[in-house]
């Protein structure tokens, strides 16, 4: 009996690990604003040189580095960092790592060590996030395009009150807003909310195109498609966004993603 009883205890623990969901990541993005075309170079050397290396050696992978579409005006001003962690101690714990990688320290020196009178950037914005339910970990886009050529788009959505900003929420994941994304290609690397940031209350996610043209055949089907005009009509979620920002972005060519 205690065999037998051992036995469905041991099932019912492998069915538990069976179907239990993946943790929702945690997500920084860090954005650095640059003043000139040296404060870039110097910080896309540490990133490429020190930082990212350093991360693969912590066991981070999947780190995404972007920067503004040639046209846009913030081109040459800013470069964005997507950095996802498994947990919130790992985000919180990741400085002191730092601290320990020698080789980190030794690559990025002209970076880690910059004087006050000649800083390598002019401001870092960070922005903490947590995955949303129905896309609890970070995907790397299935594109063939040059980097040059693609389009990753980083959105933005705000809510008036946070119960409001909620319910837009709610339409992503019980509303399968998310779900219809995916149906229709969007080739999306996250969806988040804010935890902490410049913008709250606050939900960002990015999706990717192979090219610009792509992007847009994208979102003209979006627009057409019967289950999102469906949703989109539905009383429940009027009005639950009270801004957009959209950022067209980039991958550099060692980005992860």
């Amino acid at each position: 009996m205690k065999r037998a009883l051992s036995f469905i205890f041991f099932v019912l623990g492998l069915a538990t690990v069976v179907v239990a969901a993946p943790k929702r990541e945690f997500y920084e993005i860090k954005i650095y604003h640059v003043a000139n075309s040296t404060q870039e170079q110097r910080v896309e050397k540490f990133l490429k040189e020190a930082y990212l290396p350093a991360l693969h050696r912590a066991g981070i992978t999947k780190v995404g580095v972007f920067k503004p579409v040639e046209t846009d005006t913030t081109f040459g001003k800013r470069i964005y960092v997507l950095t996802p962690f498994s947990s919130m101690d790992q985000f919180v714990k990741l400085p002191e790592t730092l601290l320990k990688d020698k080789q980190y320290e030794s690559s990025g020196t002209d970076y880690l060590n910059a004087p006050y009178d000649n800083p390598p950037y002019a401001r870092i914005e960070t922005i903490v996030l947590q995955a949303f339910v129905k896309m609890t970990q970070l995907e790397v886009p299935k594109l063939s395009t040059p980097v040059n050529e693609r389009v990753y788009e980083l959105r933005s959505y705000e809510g008036y009150t946070e119960k409001i900003y909620r319910n837009k929420v709610k339409m992503f994941n019980d509303g399968n807003e998310v779900a219809l994304f995916k149906r229709l290609g969007f080739n999306a690397v996250f969806y988040a909310e804010v935890l902490s940031g410049s913008r709250m209350p606050n939900l960002m996610y990015m999706t990717t195109f192979a090219n610009q043209a792509s992007r847009d055949e994208h979102w003209k089907a979006f627009s057409a498609d019967p289950e999102w005009k469906t949703l989109s009509g539905m009383s429940e979620y009027q009005h639950n966004v009270s801004k957009i920002n959209i950022y067209f972005l980039r991958p550099v060519e060692y980005s992860d993603i």
